[in-house]
Parts: structure tokens; sequence; C-alpha cells
């Protein structure tokens, strides 16, 4: 059974594009989610290999929803994707316990290369 993904950010066609890149690959789209409140009930109940989180989202931004996640699994696997690539923005994210920061455009090997890699990392 391949890994499952749940897949976060307030945009519909960001989430879209990023289901499609990760089914075309072989992962299982766990669910979606389009604020960070929401990514923290849905990390509870399905258990994901890996999230991908936007930052700027309403209700619960990325960065703190981060923060719930990892206070609930401190060994959750997230990946930001954000189209603010700002240092700040980095380094919170990474600080909060995300494992990876892509930044919007991006390419699709970009995003796959960051799942296996983290991926790659969590297995025990």
């Amino acid at each position: 059974m391949g890994k499952r993904i749940l897949v976060v950010d307030d945009a519909a066609f960001m989430r879209m594009m990023i289901k499609n890149i990760v089914t075309k690959n072989g992962y299982e789209v766990a669910g979606e989610a389009e604020n960070g409140k929401q990514a923290m009930e849905m990390y509870v109940e399905l258990k994901p290999d890996l999230v991908t989180m936007d930052i700027t989202m309403p209700e619960m931004d990325g960065i703190e929803a981060v923060k719930a996640i990892r206070a609930i699994d401190p060994n959750a696997s997230i990946i930001m994707v954000s189209a603010m690539g700002q240092q700040a923005m980095v380094m919170d994210a990474i600080q909060a316990g995300a494992r990876d920061f892509i930044v919007k455009p991006f390419q699709q090997d970009r995003l796959l290369q960051a799942i296996e890699r983290v991926l790659a990392r969590s297995r025990k």
C-alpha cells in the first residue's frame, strides 16, 4: 500500500495540483484540509504518513498547525508548501517542526523529492 498524504491548502486548485502529482506517483491522498484547524483534526483522525502544509490560511495558519500536530505526534512528517519564501517563514516552519520547505510555484520533481526524502527519514 502506498504512503498516505494529507494535503492542506486554502486554495482548492493547489490541493488539486498536489493531489494529482502524488497520486500519479503512487501515493494515496488520505484527505485534504483548507485550514490549519481542519488539518489538525484530520491528522488525528486519519494518521497520514506525511502532510503537505500551506502557511497562509484562515482560522489557523500552517506554522500554528505544525506546532499543534507535532504536539500530538512528535514524529509527524510535515512539508511546508508556500508562496512566501521569506527566510523568517522558513525558519519559523523548521523550528515549529516541519521537515522540509517548498516554495510555490514548484516543479513536480521538487515536491516528489521532498516527499521521498522526508518519508525515507521517518522510516524507523
